[in-house]
Order: C-alpha cells, then sequence, then structure tokens
C-alpha cells in the first residue's frame, strides 16, 4: 500500500531561487546526506535533466532508483515519477513554491511511497524522517546558504 507525506516550510529566498536548486539534480549529493549517486540518463532540449538514476543508503543498505521528471508546471512546480526502483514500486512526488511575505516562498513537498516489501511500523517512520529532512530541511539550508 502506498504512503504518503507532506511537509510545509517557509525559507528565506525566491521562488525562482527553490526551483533553481532543486531542479540542479546533479548536485543533490553535494546536500542529501544519503545519497550516493546521481546520473542523468537523459534531457529535453532545454538540457534539463528528464530521467536520473539515484543511488542512496536506506535500511542499511543501498537503494537504486530511477525517476522521471515533470516541467510543465516550472518554476512554481517540480514534479517527479519513479520509472523503476528496487526497493521501491512507487516514489512518486512533487515540490510546490508559492511567493510568501518579504521575499520568502513557502515550500510544500509531497511524496507518495510504496515499498516492494512490508516494513515494520518504526523503520518505515524512521526512514520517512530522514526523507523529510533531507527533503525539506536540508533543501532550506541548501538554498539559503546561496551555494
Amino acid at each position: 500500500m502506498a504512503e504518503h507525506t507532506t511537509e510545509r516550510m517557509l525559507v528565506d529566498a525566491t521562488p525562482e531561487r527553490c526551483f533553481a536548486v532543486v531542479a540542479d539534480i546533479e548536485s543533490y549529493p553535494d546536500w542529501v546526506a544519503d545519497l550516493k549517486r546521481v546520473d542523468v540518463l537523459e534531457r529535453d532540449e532545454q538540457g534539463r535533466p528528464v530521467v536520473a538514476a539515484f543511488r542512496a543508503a536506506a535500511f542499511g543498505r543501498s537503494t537504486s532508483y530511477t525517476l522521471v521528471y515533470d516541467y510543465s508546471k516550472a518554476p512554481e512546480e517540480f514534479a517527479w515519477v519513479q520509472r523503476d526502483g528496487d526497493l521501491t514500486n512507487r516514489l512518486d512526488g512533487y515540490y510546490r513554491f508559492a511567493p510568501a511575505p518579504d521575499g520568502r516562498t513557502e515550500i510544500t513537498y509531497r511524496l507518495v511511497a510504496e515499498l516492494r516489501v512490508p516494513l515494520p511500523g518504526f523503520i518505515k517512520r524512521r526512514a520517512e524522517g530522514n526523507i523529510l529532512h533531507a527533503a525539506v530541511r536540508d533543501l532550506k539550508a541548501r538554498v539559503e546558504s546561496r551555494a
């Protein structure tokens, strides 16, 4: 069964800056702790990554998955769906960027995950916490660092 999670956070940056950081998929290993490698497999006519393969740490081992990106609502939304994965059947989600007062941005992150094998609840909650930390809190640090 698929599980979903949504997280919102305000960051001190413009929506354009937020989009630029998440769309720079090849830089993810620089700021996402559990991500070991990213390989862009396909690009669109504008040179943006459309299909990317990932290698990450998960559940005490290494996992691989491939995501397909959708730029149709850019720069307000950056969405993806999983094409394949060794531990997951589904890893689909999006970031949405909405202007907030004082030049800030409200980031909404949504992820729908479906594991291939059932796991105990406490392990799933710990994994969810790690994903949310990288997806939102590490993103906030990266966006606000101007790196």
